[in-house]
């Protein structure tokens, strides 16, 4: 058995994420030659289990976001559900001051990785709405739920046949409008890491 990959996808996880995504995410990225790593703030622990939306799926996660780099991946994918939106929790937040949670600090370090592909689905750009000076001008696509969000806090949503965008691509960000455009999702982003 092959046991050399082409590199790692580390996806941002929480509790209530997508379960969709999480199975596809699984099956997928080994099929095409990468490792998948899931990443998220662990509050101290040497892991955390998080249930799925539906509560038929679960995850131990034992990485923590101040145990690696944005550039120990090739890509990074924020996935879907809820998760996003407990990733910018902050426990004492300050007035006038950005968000400093560990998600939104790992988010501000991969935007600023070049090259580095930036995967969000449906509800995900919430992370990114916890960091408007990331998301500013940027033309993108969500969940049709989160489009105020994702105005209010700069981006550019775009549109086709009268709902969001299935996909849309601006520069290292690439983003997809819900589960039930999964498969061109991860269509459209393997084609962007794998661009010369």
């Amino acid at each position: 058995m092959n046991t050399q990959t082409k590199g790692k996808i580390g996806i941002l996880i929480e509790e209530h994420f997508d379960e969709t995504e999480y199975r596809r995410f699984n099956e997928f990225f080994p099929e095409v030659g990468y490792e998948v790593e899931y990443i998220s703030n662990l509050w101290g622990q040497d892991k955390l289990v998080f249930n799925g939306n539906d509560h038929e799926e679960k995850i131990t996660v034992d990485v923590d976001f101040l145990e690696v780099k944005p550039e120990d991946y090739r890509g990074i994918i924020l996935i879907g559900g809820y998760a996003m939106d407990r990733l910018r929790y902050q426990v004492s937040p300050q007035a006038d001051t950005p968000n400093q949670s560990p998600g939104v600090e790992f988010l501000r370090k991969a935007v600023n990785v070049e090259q580095l592909k930036i995967g969000t689905i449906c509800h995900s750009l919430w992370l990114f709405c916890a960091t408007p000076e990331l998301i500013i001008g940027k033309k993108v696509t969500c969940a049709h739920n989160i489009i105020a969000d994702v105005e209010n806090a700069g981006g550019v949503v775009m549109y086709e046949g009268g709902e969001t965008s299935a996909t849309y691509v601006d520069g290292n960000l690439i983003s997809g409008r819900h589960p039930g455009v999964l498969e061109d999702f991860l269509k459209v982003f393997m084609q962007e890491i794998e661009k010369k």
